[in-house]
């Protein structure tokens, strides 16, 4: 090889290797109150002082309206590699019947489980249209133009 190659590939490799940035972006998603706000929550308060301490939740449960969630996340993104969850914090705070806080939780990362997203395929019952019926089924169905139009209009 060529001290010429040589040299071409070489700095060629070089201009790659640095295009490829080794940043690390870390993003915060959420809103988690601090630990100062969190310990001045205690069961029995209602919860308008809950809000009023707090703030508004990150979610409320929507088939139970007595749940509020805080919650927040930091996802490690680095070049082109899939994100990566680093820490999760999460609080819920239920309340009963009488809008008095019932019950505080708060759970981390570690208290969590990773869930692998399953890629099969739900077979459908019913009607299985064939080819022409599914590709020249809708043929002559759209009408661009009402036909009950009154001509006296």
């Amino acid at each position: 090889m060529s001290t010429r190659k040589l040299l071409l590939l070489s700095s060629f490799v070089i201009m790659m290797s640095s295009a490829c940035s080794s940043d690390i972006f870390i993003t915060h998603n959420g809103n988690m109150p601090s630990n100062e706000r969190i310990s001045q929550i205690r069961v029995g308060q209602s919860r308008a002082e809950v809000h009023q301490i707090l703030g508004a939740p990150s979610n409320v449960v929507s088939l139970d309206k007595n749940t509020w969630i805080y919650m927040s996340s930091d996802i490690k993104r680095v070049a082109f590699f899939s994100p990566q969850e680093v820490e999760r914090d999460v609080l819920t705070i239920r309340f009963n019947d009488q809008n008095q806080v019932e019950q505080i939780d708060r759970l981390t990362k570690k208290d969590g489980k990773e869930i692998k997203v399953s890629t099969d395929k739900t077979e459908t019952l019913g009607h299985n249209p064939g080819f022409f019926r599914k590709y020249f089924g809708g043929v002559g169905q759209y009408m661009p133009f009402p036909t009950n139009v009154n001509p006296n209009r």
